[in-house]
């Protein structure tokens, strides 16, 4: 049985699978039906203690069944779900899934929620082409599992064993194949709603390139190694003309499968690269590169954002977006120990940030301990929600106000009277943690869990305190997604574990163009 980890998928070849979950809570398992763009098409396609059926899913014994081939032809994926109602004190605990085949495990997946989650989708059953893939997800919601419906396409009246759902769904969106290497044909429109997905896809695609080609050059390595020293093993031949032409047989043997094995990857690479050139001038800015035509047209809406590319020299040319969703209520830590020469880095974060959702307004937060951001925020002064915190005694009362807004947002959710916010926050919090409290940072752990019911997302600046005596501080640090700024430090995808470098996308130095880019008006 495979143990995943979040992130990491991996093929299913059974048509039935079995979905169940063990935890010291009792637990409610469900499912989800849904589209490209993670929502339900209508209210059939939830499948829990009240519905318990719908096609291809069924729920029985505290276990749900999906058989792949009677899932809805229009269905991108199922998700798998567990929840607990009504919540247990501090939240779910640590959660262990499994799925069976043939009602054999053949994947587990250990989830321990950071803070008072009370609902979480464990797996991601997926298309992939043809066949059909489970991703380990992980994602908790601790406004329990009524948020977690609501964010796809779900509205729920009120919680508990009665509840009456509804379809939030406006339209059944086309769906889109992304399909194996190579990618679509000519002139496919992109799906902009779901542009980090698309970009994500083309990203496994090559980071299953990259493992097939660095597996060939291993295995040509070794063999080529066992073969020489066959060849030379035997004194009566190692220098005699049949040893020589065992060497240079061995040797042949090695130049032709690294050959093949090179010419695949870049038959791959080259198939990649034209179809992210495509994508980058149907993107959205928030999710194209800074020479894309996006940002000469009309502001549109993108689902994530761009961070920079991911490449491997040894590799050859290929270069992927390197994008995220938004809000970022998983925090981007930006890990350097001068604040100064990360501040394109930040500035080309904010500018995408601003370009992600054009119809909502952006408010900023800043805290700048050491004024390195005075330049990039002068022009960006409308859109501060109070004055730069420049002294540590102002740090916590900032961080406190988003926190208390957080939880009346969810307290107003679970009362049936929250409205979706009309702003896209921003905090930025600069020289982290020198001059913090330990309770700024439990506040901006809670903002994770939260920050999305008031639209926010997370910039930290500082060095990686993944490994500090200070727990609070650890635990944060660990639960953020943490940005290289030193070019050689090494990322590893989640499919394959093969190697990447990480180029952030910098603010051009033009003041010019970074207002455009900033959309300064």
């Amino acid at each position: 049985m495979i143990q995943l980890k979040a992130g990491q998928n991996t093929p299913l070849s059974a048509d039935a699978i079995r979905f169940s979950a063990k935890a010291t809570a009792a637990l409610d398992v469900s499912a989800l039906v849904v589209a490209e763009n993670l929502r339900v098409f209508d209210t059939d396609d939830f499948v829990f203690y009240n519905q318990m059926a719908t096609a291809g899913v069924a729920l029985a014994d505290d276990e749900v069944t999906v058989t792949l081939s009677q899932v809805r032809a229009d269905a991108q994926a199922v998700l798998l779900v567990v929840s607990a109602d009504p919540a247990p004190l501090g939240g779910l605990g640590p959660v262990t899934v499994t799925l069976s085949e043939n009602r054999t495990p053949t994947a587990e997946f250990a989830i321990t929620p950071l803070a008072g989650e009370t609902a979480l989708i464990c797996f991601e059953v997926y298309r992939r082409g043809e066949a059909w893939k489970v991703r380990a997800v992980g994602q908790g919601y601790a406004g329990g599992l009524a948020v977690l419906l609501n964010a796809h396409g779900v509205e729920v009246d009120h919680p508990g064993p009665d509840a009456h759902v509804h379809s939030a769904q406006a339209e059944t969106p086309h769906g889109h194949d992304h399909g194996a290497i190579p990618g679509p044909a000519a002139g496919a429109p992109l799906e902009l709603s779901h542009g980090v997905e698309r970009l994500w896809m083309i990203f496994e695609d090559a980071a299953r390139s990259a493992a097939a080609l660095l597996s060939a050059r291993a295995y040509a390595g070794d063999r080529l190694d066992e073969e020489l020293s066959a060849a030379v093993s035997d004194p009566a031949t190692r220098n005699s003309p049949a040893g020589e032409a065992a060497r240079q047989a061995a040797q042949q043997r090695y130049d032709d499968l690294i050959a093949t094995a090179e010419a695949n990857h870049g038959r791959d690479s080259d198939h990649l690269i034209q179809e992210l050139v495509t994508a980058d001038d149907q993107l959205p800015p928030a999710l194209a590169s800074w020479n894309s035509a996006a940002w000469d047209r009309p502001a549109a809406k993108a689902d994530g954002i761009r961070l920079g590319e991911l490449y491997a020299n040894e590799r050859g040319p290929l270069r992927i977006p390197y994008c995220v969703p938004v809000p970022l209520t998983r925090p981007l830590w930006i890990d350097t120990e001068y604040t100064a020469a990360v501040v394109p880095v930040v500035g080309a974060l904010l500018a995408r940030l601003r370009a992600a959702d054009p119809t909502r307004r952006t408010r900023l937060d800043v805290i700048d301990l050491s004024g390195a951001f005075t330049g990039l925020i002068a022009p960006l002064l409308p859109l501060l929600n109070g004055p730069v915190v420049t002294d540590h005694s102002e740090i916590s009362a900032r961080i406190k106000a988003l926190a208390d807004q957080a939880e009346l947002a969810e307290m107003a959710y679970s009362s049936g009277n929250f409205t979706p916010p009309t702003e896209h926050r921003v905090l930025l919090a600069a020289d982290f943690p020198h001059g913090y409290q330990p309770v700024d940072a439990q506040r901006i752990g809670a903002l994770m869990l939260r920050g999305d019911l008031i639209g926010l997302s997370i910039m930290i600046v500082g060095t990686d305190e993944s490994e500090s005596e200070d727990e609070t501080i650890a635990v944060l640090s660990q639960a953020c997604r943490h940005l290289p700024t030193l070019t050689d430090t090494p990322m590893f995808d989640p499919w394959t574990g093969s190697a990447w470098h990480l180029e952030l996308d910098l603010l051009p130095p033009d003041p010019h163009r970074q207002a455009r880019l900033l959309r300064v008006d």
